[in-house]
């Protein structure tokens, strides 16, 4: 038996334990955005430096303005170094009446399918996804003696409050964390049975904008035509965000925007997916955006402007006859490649200010901004990687975009100049931020058996 051979059959026999270790991480409260579990989110944390400690890592819990970040390296083999990236907090449980049963008592579930699955808030997001790779490392240590490259573990413990911390211990640590390439077990999978390598997330640009005119809002049959509406200015704004074909029309919106790579585009179509089943599931039929795009293109790899919120005048029950006073609306571009998100801010205040009547005024709100990530899949990490999740799944393993965005993946590669593999064994039906939060128990054996063979790979 070959090494790999050795290890793959030790996560079987183990399997149990790694369970159990998964257990007792779920069972523990690090709700990272309530002060009130700082002491339970910091345990967290330290248990994972122990657990670490214990098969070979040099690992301390290192503070932060918030909640700590546990580091921990092994560097005795040789080879690719590698910087792989988890987060310990979770998401808080409520509202607690919607959950099957207790969320931090992690339990197995067995559907009707006979499939299994764990439930417990973190299951899947992220506890699970980074107890895989930290199986994996255990199972190497445990057959062979030592970790079969040089690996350092970052994890976070607040990427579900807003990861505010994170750059800057970032930067300040930027000496310790040299590597060849990082990974994160963090995405999902294509479906059930098929492993994916995501490779591309879109960046974000949010705005708020108020419209006022009239000093106080306004009786319509007194002053109906004769004073500025907000609602209809706005509205009218809105509406010129996109042309009939559905491009956005901000001036030099697509600048950076180039057409999607041919090798992308063909892998994309192997994935057998159905534009009438995705929108179908949420009670639609035809895609909205620009026309002659795909479904797939229109959610990975071009651009979007959503008006996410309106509001302006009376919205209670009953009627009320006003003309309001100002009206308000947010709105956000996903963004993709190199388009720059402060020029789509600076755009889009120049596209409203141009259409704001002379009696009224316009205020802005910035509700953050981001730029897109992605990586070219024909590096050799991706391709070792991409073989290793299809020799462990069976099926080849598919390149995907993503519609979001994982800000730490930007950081990364900003910050430290690293690739990033975003392979992930989560799906689409985990409830992650949801009640009855779960992770398929297949997700995690197999995730577990999955990263031993990328360690192998690389």
């Amino acid at each position: 038996m070959s090494d790999l051979d050795k290890v793959l059959a030790h996560i079987d026999a183990d399997f149990d334990n790694a369970l159990d270790r998964l257990f007792q991480t779920v069972r523990m409260k690090s709700i990272s955005t309530d002060p009130a579990y700082a002491d339970e989110t910091r345990a967290c944390a330290e248990w994972h430096s122990q657990d670490l400690a214990s098969i070979g890592f040099a690992s301390e819990v290192r503070p932060t303005p918030g909640h700590p970040i546990v580091l921990a390296k092994n560097h005795d083999a040789t080879g690719t170094k590698i910087l792989f990236y988890g987060h310990y907090d979770v998401q808080p449980a409520d509202p607690l009446e919607l959950w099957d049963g207790d969320p931090f008592e992690p339990k197995i579930a067995t559907l009707a399918d006979g499939s299994k699955e764990i439930r417990g808030r973190g299951a899947s997001d992220d506890k699970g996804q980074l107890m895989t790779f930290v199986e994996a490392c255990r199972a190497w240590k445990a057959v062979t003696g030592k970790l079969p490259l040089p690996i350092t573990i970052l994890l976070e413990g607040e990427e579900e409050s807003g990861g505010a911390n994170l750059p800057g211990f970032l930067e300040a640590a930027k000496p310790e964390l040299g590597a060849d390439v990082a990974m994160i077990c963090d995405t999902n999978m294509w479906d059930k049975q098929t492993p994916a390598i995501t490779t591309s997330l879109r960046g974000l640009c949010a705005e708020e904008v108020h419209i006022h005119a009239s000093d106080r809002d306004l009786h319509s049959g007194f002053y109906g035509s004769a004073a500025a509406n907000p609602n209809h200015v706005l509205a009218r704004i809105l509406a010129d965000l996109r042309d009939a074909d559905g491009r956005i029309t901000l001036p030099g919106f697509y600048d950076g925007v180039p057409e999607l790579p041919q090798s992308l585009r063909d892998s994309w179509a192997k994935l057998n997916f159905s534009e009438a089943a995705f929108l179908g599931e949420v009670g639609l039929s035809l895609p909205a955006g620009e026309k002659g795009r795909s479904v797939l293109e229109q959610t990975w790899s071009r651009p979007t402007c959503e008006v996410n919120g309106m509001i302006g005048g009376y919205t209670g029950d009953g009627f009320k006859t006003v003309i309001p006073a100002v009206a308000s609306a947010k709105i956000s571009f996903r963004l993709v490649f190199n388009q720059d998100p402060h020029k789509i801010r600076a755009a889009f205040r120049d596209f409203v200010n141009a259409r704001i009547p002379a009696d009224c005024r316009v205020e802005f709100t910035e509700f953050g901004s981001g730029s897109a990530v992605a990586f070219e899949v024909s590096a050799p990490v991706f391709q070792k990687t991409q073989q290793a999740l299809s020799d462990e799944w069976g099926k080849d393993a598919a390149f995907v975009g993503g519609g979001g965005s994982i800000p730490v993946a930007t950081m990364i590669k900003e910050m430290l100049g690293l690739d990033v593999v975003m392979a992930g064994f989560g799906l689409s039906d985990d409830r992650i931020h949801s009640p009855n939060e779960k992770y398929s128990l297949t997700s995690f054996h197999k995730g577990i058996r999955s990263w031993a063979r990328v360690l192998a790979a690389l």
